[in-house]
C-alpha cells in the first residue's frame, strides 16, 4: 500500500511537470487545412478555392481587451467569420518599434494570446506588421526581420497562421523599395516556415496592385499581394486596378477594408460597398473588415457606448458592423 501511495505521488508530480512544460510551449493549431496559392486564388490542400472572411483588430496597444477567447469564439459561431487579423502597429504611440521593451513584450504576448484564441476557435489568423505613419517599410526593417524570425520559428507548425509583412506602405514609397524590403523578410520567414501564406503590402496605402503586378516577386511560392479599399473613397476606378492585377496573374488579398471614407470616418457608402463585395465574391478574393473596437468612428464595428468585449447583439453594433455581418452570413 505504501508503494502504491509513493507511485501515485510520483505520477502526480510527473503530470504536473508535464502540464507546466505544455503550458509554456506554443499550442499547435487544430488542423485547419493548410492554405496555399494557386494562380490568383487562395486554395486548400485539394486545390479548391478558399475565401477567408473576417475582421481585424484595431491597434493591439490601444484596444487589447478585444483579444479574448470569448470574442473570437463568438465571432466564429455567430458572425460566421473564418479569420481574424492581429494589427501590430509599428509606429505611433506605444507601437512595437516606438514603445519601450516592456511594451514590446506585452505586445508579443498579445500576439501569442491572439493566435491561441484563434486556434481554439477554429480561425485562421493573420499576424500583421502594421506600418502606417512610418510609411516606408525599410524604416524599421531591422526590427521587422527580428520579429518575423521569432514569430515564424514559433508558429511554423501552425497551419492557420498567415504573415502580413507591411500593412500600408505610403508617403511615395516605390514598389522597388517595398520589393527590396519584402525579399529580405520573405527569405527570413522561409528559412523557418516553408509554406505559410505571406501577404505583401503594395504602394500608396496598398492600393496600387497594378504596379506590383508589373514586377512581382519571383522565386517563392504562397505569396499574395495586399489590396485595401474604403468604399466611401475608392470606387470603380480602383476595381479596375484590381482587375488589371488579376489579369496579369497577381494573387490579391483584401486584408483591410471598410465602407466609410479612407480616413475610417465619415458617411457609409453601402451601394459602393455592395459592388465591392460582389467583385470579391466573383473573384474568390478574401476580405477582412476594419475594425474590432468601440472607437468613436464610422469604421468601428462596436458602438462607442458599448463596453462589452464579447457576446455582442445587434443593438451593440454600429451601422457598419450590422452591414458587415450581413455580408458574412450570405
Amino acid at each position: 500500500m505504501k508503494k502504491n501511495k509513493k507511485y501515485f505521488w510520483l505520477a502526480g508530480l510527473f503530470a504536473m511537470a508535464l502540464a507546466a512544460v505544455w503550458s509554456a510551449s506554443p499550442v499547435y493549431a487544430k488542423k485547419l487545412p493548410a492554405l496555399k496559392v494557386k494562380g490568383t486564388k487562395l486554395v486548400n490542400s485539394k486545390g479548391k478555392p478558399v475565401q477567408l472572411k473576417g475582421v481585424s483588430t484595431h491597434g493591439l496597444s490601444w484596444f487589447p481587451e478585444y483579444v479574448n477567447q470569448d470574442a473570437f469564439t463568438h465571432m466564429k459561431k455567430k458572425w460566421k467569420i473564418n479569420a481574424v487579423r492581429l494589427a501590430l502597429y509599428t509606429g505611433e504611440y506605444n507601437g512595437y518599434c516606438t514603445g519601450d521593451e516592456e511594451n514590446r513584450k506585452a505586445l508579443e504576448k498579445r500576439i501569442d494570446d491572439g493566435v491561441r484564441y484563434a486556434t481554439k476557435a477554429g480561425l485562421y489568423v493573420i499576424i500583421d506588421w502594421h506600418i502606417l505613419s512610418d510609411g516606408n517599410p525599410e524604416t524599421y526593417e531591422k526590427q521587422s526581420l527580428a520579429f518575423f524570425k521569432k514569430i515564424a520559428s514559433k508558429y511554423k507548425k501552425h497551419t492557420n497562421v498567415l504573415y502580413e509583412i507591411c500593412n500600408e506602405p505610403n508617403g511615395g514609397t516605390s514598389w522597388d523599395t517595398i520589393k527590396k524590403y519584402a525579399k529580405k523578410v520573405i527569405k527570413a520567414i522561409r528559412a523557418r516556415d516553408k509554406n505559410a501564406v505571406i501577404l505583401i503590402g503594395t504602394p500608396n496605402w496598398s492600393q496600387d496592385v497594378d504596379i506590383a503586378a508589373e514586377s512581382p516577386i519571383k522565386g517563392y511560392k504562397n505569396l499574395m499581394y495586399v489590396l485595401h479599399f474604403y468604399a466611401g473613397t475608392h470606387g470603380e476606378w480602383m476595381r479596375e486596378k484590381a482587375r488589371a492585377a488579376l489579369e496579369k496573374g497577381l494573387p490579391l488579398f483584401v486584408s483591410e477594408f471598410g465602407i466609410s471614407d479612407a480616413s475610417g470616418n465619415g458617411g457609409l457608402n453601402k451601394k459602393e460597398g455592395t459592388e465591392w463585395l460582389k467583385f470579391l465574391r466573383n473573384n474568390k478574393i478574401s476580405y477582412i473588415g476594419w475594425n474590432l473596437s468601440n472607437k468613436d468612428e464610422s469604421s468601428a464595428l462596436i458602438k462607442s457606448s458599448c463596453k462589452k468585449t464579447s457576446g455582442w447583439k445587434s443593438k451593440h453594433l454600429t451601422p457598419w458592423g450590422k452591414w458587415l455581418l450581413k455580408q458574412f452570413k450570405k
